[in-house]
C-alpha cells in the first residue's frame, strides 16, 4: 500500500516586503499541504501574494518567518549554495516569460538543467530527447527560440522544467502570454503531467488552468480565503524520492 506523503510542507510562512509605514505583508502566516502528486492551483487578484508564495517555496525568496519543508526536510535554514542545489536538482520552474536562452536550441535549453546539476552530457542529451518527444517537439530539437511560437517556447520551459525529474514544479503564470490556441497545449502537458502524478503548484488567473488542479486555493492580501478540492483529485504514494544535500 502506498503512503501518500507531503512534498511540500509549510508552517506559519510570513513574507514582509518593504519597511516601516511602507511595509506589505505579502504573504500573511500560512499554512500548506501539497502531497505527491496533487496538483494545487493558486488564484487571486495582482498583488494577492501569489507569486511571492511561489518564490518562497521554490528558494527564490527568503521568508521573513515560518517553515519549509521539502520531502521532509526543512528547506529555509539552508546556506545559500545549499538552497542553489536544491533548485537544480529538486525542483522545476515555469515562468510567464519563459526565460530560454536564445542562443541555445530547444534541446539545449532542456539539456543545462542536469548539465548544471553534474549530469553528463550524454544523460542530459538523452533526457532531453525524451521530454521534447513527451511535449511533442522532437522535430524542433535544433530550432531557436526566436524561431519557435509562444506555445511551443511554453513547452520548452515545461520540457527544461522537468530536466531533472524535480520533486515538484512551481509554474507562474504559465499561459499569460499565450493565446487561445498556446493555451490549450499547454493545458494539455499539464493535464498530461498531472495524470502521471507529477505535484505541480500553479499559480494563474486562468480559469482553464485551474480547472485541470487537484485542489484550488484562493488568496487575497497575503491570506488563503478559501480552499477547495476540485473533482478527480487523486494522491499517489511517494515514489523515488530524491535526496538532497545540505
Amino acid at each position: 500500500m502506498n503512503v501518500v506523503r507531503d512534498v511540500v510542507r509549510v508552517r506559519g510562512l510570513v513574507k514582509h516586503h518593504g519597511q516601516g509605514q511602507s511595509r506589505v505583508r505579502a504573504v500573511d502566516d500560512v499554512d500548506l499541504e501539497v502531497p505527491e502528486g496533487q496538483t494545487l492551483a493558486v488564484t487571486g487578484p495582482s498583488g494577492c501574494g501569489k507569486s511571492t508564495l511561489l518564490h518562497l517555496l521554490g528558494g527564490l525568496e527568503r521568508p521573513t518567518d515560518g517553515e519549509i519543508w521539502l520531502a521532509g526536510r526543512r528547506v529555509d535554514t539552508l546556506s545559500e549554495r545549499a538552497l542553489a542545489r536544491l533548485r537544480r536538482r529538486s525542483v522545476g520552474f515555469v515562468f510567464q516569460a519563459f526565460h530560454l536562452m536564445d542562443e541555445l536550441s530547444a534541446a539545449e535549453n532542456v539539456e543545462l538543467p542536469a548539465l548544471l546539476a553534474g549530469r553528463s552530457r550524454r544523460e542530459a542529451r538523452r533526457r532531453a530527447s525524451l521530454l521534447l518527444d513527451r511535449v511533442g517537439l522532437a522535430g524542433r530539437a535544433r530550432h531557436l527560440p526566436s524561431q519557435l511560437s509562444g506555445g511551443q517556447r511554453q513547452r520548452i520551459a515545461i520540457a527544461r522544467a522537468l530536466a531533472n525529474d524535480p520533486l515538484v514544479v512551481l509554474a507562474d503564470e504559465p499561459t499569460g502570454n499565450l493565446d487561445t490556441a498556446a493555451t490549450r497545449e499547454v493545458l494539455r502537458i499539464f493535464e498530461d503531467l498531472r495524470g502521471a502524478g507529477h505535484t505541480l503548484v500553479i499559480v494563474t488567473h486562468d480559469e482553464r488552468v485551474a480547472a485541470t488542479a487537484d485542489r484550488l486555493i484562493s488568496m487575497r492580501d497575503g491570506m488563503f480565503v478559501d480552499d477547495t478540492r476540485l473533482a478527480g483529485s487523486h494522491p499517489r504514494g511517494l515514489g523515488g524520492l530524491i535526496g538532497l544535500e545540505g
